[in-house]
């Protein structure tokens, strides 16, 4: 099988290894250890995901002294996963390659040259890496940061991609006070969720632009209750002078754009002079038009997101502590998101729901 030696797969294979045993727990001499065979979703080529995508069994590989292995608690099906799939994202894995980029894992055993982390250890890897959808997976430990095994394993599992990213743009482009205001479109999702909480912890308002479609209004009481001050449809917007219904609200400094085209126009008809929209996806995949006048009378800046560029070795702490105090808000109840834990074994389940083939679905989770 051609994919039996994709190096993400680990736990240890009894009797085949010697132990050492330190003040943290059991050590492996790594020259001697292996992992178990695994689980793991794989693609050998680009294309459909529902197409190319397989369950499939893998043999160990070899644990190396720098080398930690982790059994996957959870990981998620991200959009970006889907298109790493499909061949359309910029940073790829090459082929044969185990699907996912992010998750949560135990350490179960660890190389003889590991120094901070020891098994039970709760870890996920920062920054992001590839090979996240199988049982178990073997990466080296500069990989892998160790967290509080109090969060709650969907929330772990999640954090370093979207929460992360709702964090960084609140932070990274306009400098926000208490009482300022931002709009976003593609509220719904869960950096549109994230922006509103993390937003409103700060004591900064959020104006939500929603699609139109069946369950809008229920749409709108769930951001309401997660803190959004506005929340409108897109057919709502659909009048002379926008800004007239921001009501108590002042014109927001920052735009957050994930979908583009008459969308993103929208999120920039709010900004006010000299504001700001960023852009982090385009799930409609139509362009952004402007105005002449915007950038002539409105003097409106556009910039661009990608949470790829913030993950460079010089960052990695940065990103951790970020990561951590994300995980604290989780914990303590004050960022949530709506999230589905599926078996592993119903992959296929999984997969069709974050296709769009079974309507709007929370994010899939996937439970090891």
């Amino acid at each position: 099988m051609a994919l039996i030696m994709i190096r993400s797969v680990a736990t240890i294979r009894s009797g085949f290894f010697k132990l050492k045993r330190s003040s943290s727990g059991i050590r492996a001499f790594s020259s001697l250890l292996t992992s178990p065979p695994s689980k793991a979703v794989v693609y050998e080529r680009h294309g459909p995901p529902d197409a190319v995508t397989r369950l499939i069994e893998m043999e160990g590989v070899e644990v190396k002294e720098k080398d930690v292995c982790v059994k996957m608690l959870a990981a998620p099906i991200n959009p970006s996963d889907l298109n790493r799939i499909e061949g359309v994202y910029p940073v790829r894995p090459p082929l044969p390659a185990v699907g996912g980029y992010e998750g949560v894992g135990e350490v179960l055993s660890v190389g003889s040259a590991v120094k901070h982390l020891s098994p039970g250890d709760w870890v996920i890897p920062s920054p992001p890496s590839s090979g996240m959808w199988q049982t178990y997976t073997v990466k080296e430990e500069g990989v892998w940061h160790k967290i509080s095994k109090d969060s709650p394993v969907e929330y772990a599992a999640t954090i370093t991609v979207n929460p992360l990213t709702s964090l960084r743009m609140l932070q990274d482009f306009v400098t926000l006070n208490s009482g300022d205001c931002i709009v976003q479109n593609g509220a719904t999702s869960i950096v549109g969720q994230c922006i509103i909480q993390l937003a409103r912890l700060r004591g900064i308002h959020s104006i939500n632009i929603i699609r139109d479609r069946a369950g809008s209004d229920e749409a709108k009481e769930m951001l309401k209750r997660l803190g959004a001050d506005e929340v409108f449809t897109e057919s709502q917007l659909e009048v002379k002078n926008i800004k007239d219904l921001l009501t108590n609200l002042p014109e927001p400094a920052l735009g957050f754009n994930c979908v583009g085209g008459n969308s993103a126009s929208l999120v920039l008809k709010f900004l006010r002079h000299g504001g700001t929209m960023v852009t982090y996806g385009g799930m409609s995949k139509k362009p952004i038009t402007v105005s002449t006048s915007s950038f002539i009378f409105k003097d409106l800046s556009l910039r661009g997101f990608w949470l790829q560029k913030l993950m460079n070795p010089d960052k990695v702490n940065e990103s951790r502590n970020m990561i951590d105090h994300l995980l604290c808000l989780a914990r303590e109840g004050k960022l949530k998101y709506e999230m589905e834990l599926v078996s592993f074994d119903d992959f296929q389940s999984a997969l069709d729901k974050s296709l769009g083939k079974l309507g709007s679905q929370p994010k899939q989770v996937l439970k090891f």
